[in-house]
């Protein structure tokens, strides 16, 4: 098969990079199509998180895989709006049998910004899911997936990186477990109601915070989510007053706007007669405008200040790769 896999993810690129050439939910039946029309490939993937962005893609018979790849990166600089220079100075390409190698990685969790991290696996097959229904995946990937996720099923069981799966939510909440002392005494605003959320959520409950509020567009969805923990929902246009009260702020959107602003988060830290705020942004786009961070009182950790925190060791991942190549020769 003529395959290759490219893209960014945290090693390649800062959050900066990241979050402009991230598809947003609703873009991505589009941008498969376009892909396939002014890429000229045959079959294609799309996988965007708020670690990576990658194209999975098979390539025409008689085209060399790295002149299609650095046409594929144009595509996605001139779709995105991005100087194409800019993009490969971040971009990378597999092909073939490494690229095959570097799909079963990132769904296996081998290539997660915390090693392990367990929701890729699904992220993944929703990207697939996605391609299918736009019809970009044909033959050659029909084939290729259902192989991915089966070996991705038996590395996590057989290595350490399955004992013990480490989300990026588990990592946020981790953070406010070292900031605050006791978090039976914080309050939680969570801000999205996706998947995420529901893991932070879970997360903060399980260590002992004294009260969540949850912060959606929809409010039937914020609702629905805040039923499962006795937390309470808001919209989004009362996130200015739940900040009054809230010692910790954690969002997880699909918005391509920063939701929170410095005024607003530099008003609610006056009103708290400076008592601190922690805020995590674990978005891609981000959340929160990044000169939050420069409030004295309000202290804003990003997406890609969770590396590895809470995940096993290099060993480990040596280890998983090596179970990973020995069930692909099978």
């Amino acid at each position: 098969m003529n395959l290759i896999a490219l893209g960014i993810n945290h090693n390649s690129a800062a959050v900066e990079v990241r979050e402009r050439v991230a598809f947003a939910p609703e873009q991505v039946g589009e941008a498969l199509s376009d892909a396939c029309e002014q890429g000229q490939v045959d079959e294609v993937v799309i996988l965007s998180t708020c670690n990576r962005t990658e194209l999975y893609a098979v390539v025409p018979e008689g085209v060399q895989a790295a002149d299609k790849a650095l046409q594929l990166i144009e595509w996605m600089a001139n779709y995105h709006h991005l100087s194409v220079a800019e993009l490969r100075e971040s971009a990378y390409h597999f092909e073939s049998e490494q690229a095959l190698q570097h799909i079963v990685q990132v769904a296996s969790g081998l290539d997660s910004m915390v090693l392990g991290e367990p929701q890729i696996f699904g992220q993944l097959k929703s990207a697939y899911a996605v391609a299918s229904e736009a019809g970009t995946v044909g033959g050659e990937l029909g084939r290729l997936f259902p192989r991915v996720f089966s070996i991705a099923k038996r590395v996590r069981p057989d290595t350490a990186i399955g004992e013990n799966p480490v989300s990026v939510a588990y990592a946020a909440v981790d953070l406010a477990r070292h900031i605050f002392a006791d978090l039976s005494k914080c309050n939680a605003l969570l801000v999205g109601a996706g998947e995420t959320i529901e893991l932070v959520a879970r997360h903060l409950i399980e260590a002992g915070v004294s009260g969540i509020v949850i912060a959606n567009r929809t409010l039937g969805r914020a609702r629905e989510l805040a039923q499962k923990f006795g937390a309470d929902a808001v919209l989004l246009a009362e996130i200015p007053e739940q900040l009054l009260d809230a010692d910790i702020v954690i969002t997880s959107t699909a918005s391509q706007l920063p939701i929170l602003g410095k005024g607003a988060v530099e008003q609610a830290v006056k009103a708290r007669r400076h008592r601190p705020i922690l805020m995590v942004d674990i978005a891609v786009p981000r959340d929160i405008e990044p000169q939050v961070g420069d409030l004295r009182d309000g202290y804003l950790d990003s997406v890609d200040a969770r590396r590895e925190i809470g995940g096993p060791n290099r060993r480990t991942r040596a280890q998983a790769r090596s179970k990973r190549d020995e069930i692909m020769a099978q």
